[in-house]
């Protein structure tokens, strides 16, 4: 499990680099911070908040987005799973990444053409057409 963690963390800390460094954007949202505001220990949550600052842009929470998270919630979303869905899919993003497996799958069933997947997989694909 350890390696598994490391692999996806390398992974991440890669995509942040090149919306840092490169052509990439991170779009962040008022949901990402919420969560990250939510983190009890105040280490890693600076540490979160170190990283989220790569961020270009923000999506702002709003009646539409909130509306359809409850609609999404029909498909087994969590309710914060189906808020970081609703927001991505409103502001029309390339990609929602996450390590979160049951996301992934209850999200497949939303009729929708946002694009859900791990961050490793998604990744290694693009680095290598890069």
């Amino acid at each position: 499990m350890q390696d598994k963690i490391r692999i996806e963390s390398d992974a991440v800390i890669g995509i942040l680099f090149k919306c840092f460094y490169g052509s990439w954007k991170l779009i962040g949202s008022d949901i990402i911070e919420y969560e990250i505001m939510k983190t009890p220990d105040l280490n890693k949550r600076n540490k979160a908040l170190n990283l989220y600052s790569v961020k270009k842009e923000k999506i702002d929470f709003n009646d539409a987005i909130e509306a359809r998270a409850l609609e999404i919630q029909k498909y087994g979303l969590k309710p914060f799973d189906s808020l970081h869905f609703a927001s991505a899919e409103y502001r029309n993003v390339d990609i929602l990444l996450t390590v979160d497996n049951d996301f992934i799958k209850n999200s497949r069933k939303v009729n929708s053409v946002l694009r859900i997947e791990i961050p490793i997989n998604w990744y290694m694909v693009v680095i290598e057409n890069d």
